[in-house]
């Protein structure tokens, strides 16, 4: 190999790390990068930032649509849909069912927080005195977590009034003696 080989050779890589540095030079220039004051996605169990600690805690959840109004124009055919789509995998219906994930919701209605025998309730549940009323499940199935911090139940809740209503409404149908629907 003569020598004017070795000087292309050499020139090439000293002309490609020349190229190399002033794209990211340019690339520097161009882009600028710049960190967000809050996250946009929250990470479950991540602290959130100060500022946004803040205003989540000034927020408080909001609180169900009073449920009796609501159960006056339920429809239990669209709650027993929405409740074997939502609940089903976790929970069954029927009397005498056994507990899947979650306990089996016949004759919730009336029945103590706590009502099946041997499932495993979170303590959260189990400090929750009295049964289950109407308004009960309501805060329950707006969102599990506030009704009962500490749940183990991780489904989110029934964001919609009339969709929860009729949940209730099918579920207050599970039983040998319903209890009677309040005045809406």
């Amino acid at each position: 190999m003569d020598s004017m080989e070795v000087n292309k050779t050499v020139a090439s890589v000293l002309t490609i790390g020349i190229i190399f540095m002033l794209t990211g030079f340019m690339g520097d220039i161009l882009v600028k990068s710049y960190r967000p004051a809050q996250p946009v996605i929250q990470v479950q169990g991540e602290t959130p930032a100060p500022a946004a600690a803040a205003a989540a805690a000034k927020e408080a959840p909001p609180a169900p649509a009073p449920i009796g109004p609501l159960l006056a124009k339920a429809d239990v055919g669209a709650g027993e849909a929405t409740a074997k789509k939502l609940c089903g995998a976790c929970h069954t219906f029927a009397d005498g069912g056994k507990a899947g994930v979650g306990p089996n919701l016949y004759g919730i209605l009336g029945a103590p927080h706590g009502h099946m025998e041997g499932y495993g309730y979170s303590n959260a549940l189990k400090s929750k005195t009295g049964p289950w009323t109407y308004d009960e499940l309501n805060a329950w199935l707006t969102k599990p977590a506030a009704y009962a911090p500490g749940t183990k139940m991780s489904f989110p809740g029934i964001g919609s009034d009339q969709e929860r209503a009729n949940v209730i409404d099918y579920l207050h149908t599970l039983s040998p003696n319903p209890e009677p629907l309040p005045n809406g």
